[in-house]
């Protein structure tokens, strides 16, 4: 599976720069869709996915277990497990480990990566509340458990709007969008791809997103990979 989705593909860093006025999405329920992430005129990709029960029930048991769990590390396709079973019981949380491996092995093969920089975090409360775009050339984002990260399609952004920009205005009164139906969300167990400002050809266009708005008592488990070679 994993040769499918980088199969006659380049690194990011090598890729054509080209000129593109704007920006697509990608969405299938398939994992092949992630290689949809080369487009130059695409910039998020969503594999819409279910999770067997087992895999839920081991997120309950760590969100309940450890609910300040936070583990930030680089791994290997090679050495993800080992590094995560030093932090999580491998008997309680076996079957979230197994699909944290795949999730690596995916991220890494599809990105031609040694090494993937790991995030996995209990959150209880939103980490960035405001539309924002990332500073890298592209982030796997899955929520485990609860809400689920919100983005913006590009064709209803107004860049000019985004950080200082916002003249201290919230998201909704800045004219960074027209108005909340603009807003994008995706569901929990979705694995996306967002490609950011560091990948070459898609300076000022890297997906727009923010953390979702906290629900009280409802923590979130976060799973983020990151280019660590």
């Amino acid at each position: 599976m994993y040769s499918d989705l980088s199969s006659s593909q380049t690194t990011p860093m090598a890729h054509r720069l080209t000129e593109i006025l704007t920006r697509r999405e990608a969405i299938g329920t398939c994992p092949t869709v992630l290689g949809d992430i080369y487009r130059d005129d695409t910039n998020i990709a969503v594999w819409e996915r279910e999770l067997p029960e087992a895999v839920q029930n081991a997120v309950s048991a760590l969100v309940i277990e450890k609910p300040h769990y936070r583990a930030s590390m680089n791994v290997t396709p090679d050495n993800v497990r080992e590094s995560l079973e030093e932090s999580l019981d491998p008997l309680l949380h076996q079957m979230l480990i197994n699909d944290i491996e795949l999730l690596v092995n995916m991220f890494c093969c599809l990105f031609d990566l040694k090494r993937a920089g790991l995030r996995l975090t209990v959150i209880d409360k939103a980490m960035c509340p405001r539309f924002h775009t990332d500073k890298v050339p592209c982030r796997l984002v899955t929520t485990y458990q609860n809400v689920a990260t919100e983005w913006l399609p590009h064709n209803v952004v107004d860049q000019s709007k985004l950080g200082v920009g916002s003249d201290g205005k919230s998201d909704n009164e800045s004219g960074l969008f027209n108005g909340k139906e603009d807003i994008r969300q995706l569901h929990c167990f979705d694995v996306a791809l967002l490609k950011g400002e560091s990948w070459e050809g898609n300076e000022e266009a890297g997906l727009v997103h923010r953390s979702p708005a906290h629900e009280p008592s409802q923590s979130r488990l976060l799973l983020t990979l990151d280019f660590a070679d």
